[in-house]
């Protein structure tokens, strides 16, 4: 499990989540090209996040990787905290709130040991991030345990029967002839950093062990990708079905 660990940490410490697109440029204008492209890739974050309606609570983001929504949240008024498995992220944040004036307390830590105690937080967030540690369920339990009863969670997670899981599996199993490979494993082989899990809505929804639970699945521009830089222009996404989004959304009250 640890190795495991170490080799998601490996792959990201090279570059935080969202950033290998913008390696490239200066620290300012990375800056203003992470948040243009969060906007247009994955706009309904913040009906979500509901960065505005933050200010004053205790606000937990478990892996914060380019800093995008964490700089929201501080801008909100979040009392605000962030940990990440990367020095690499951590960095990236602290850099970024600093550029405006804003903090945070920040940590190198582990989704599934997080550095808090119980009924910590009013809000726990976590945009795209457990599905890569190797106990995602144990990560679950943790945002649950540091949440205060009556806070909320808002967590996303792969979905494995979207087009994105089928395009992975056409291109690193089908079309290689090893047609027994199932979804799963390409995803874990394949999908960004070693081990990446996706889940039913279902199973989504059972990783957290709380009565009040909702999973809302979304499309984004990557279940409509021509080239690594180049998406389909947003209209087309009316025309896929909500159900066959890489994203779901699993959000809830303890």
């Amino acid at each position: 499990m640890e190795a495991a660990k170490a080799d998601v940490k490996n792959y990201w410490e090279a570059a935080p989540c969202g950033t290998r697109d913008t390696l490239d440029v200066a620290e300012q204008e990375q800056h203003r090209e992470l948040e243009r492209m969060r906007d247009e890739r994955e706009p309904f974050i913040g009906e979500f996040a509901r960065f505005d309606e933050t200010a004053g609570q205790r606000v937990l983001e478990v892996g914060v990787g380019a800093g995008t929504d964490h700089l929201r949240f501080a801008r909100g008024g979040a009392r605000l905290s962030g940990i990440d498995l990367t020095e690499a992220a951590i960095a990236l944040t602290r850099r970024r709130l600093a550029m405006e004036g804003l903090g945070s307390d920040l940590r190198v830590g582990d989704a599934e040991k997080l550095p808090f105690d119980d009924g910590s937080f009013d809000i726990v967030y976590s945009w795209g991030v457990i599905h890569h540690t190797p106990d995602v369920q144990r990560a679950a339990r943790e945002i649950v345990r540091v949440l205060r009863p009556g806070g909320r969670f808002c967590v996303m997670v792969y979905n494995r029967r979207s087009l994105v899981a089928l395009q992975t599996w056409i291109r690193f199993a089908a079309l290689r002839g090893r047609f027994r490979l199932g979804i799963r494993a390409a995803i874990a082989n394949h999908m960004e950093s070693p081990g990446t899990q996706a889940y039913s809505a279902d199973e989504a929804r059972a990783l957290f062990p709380v009565r009040d639970v909702r999973v809302d699945t979304r499309v984004t521009a990557y279940d409509l990708r021509l080239a690594r830089r180049r998406f389909l222009p947003r209209w087309t996404w009316s025309l896929m079905p909500s159900s066959l989004g890489w994203f779901h959304v699993v959000s809830g009250t303890k």
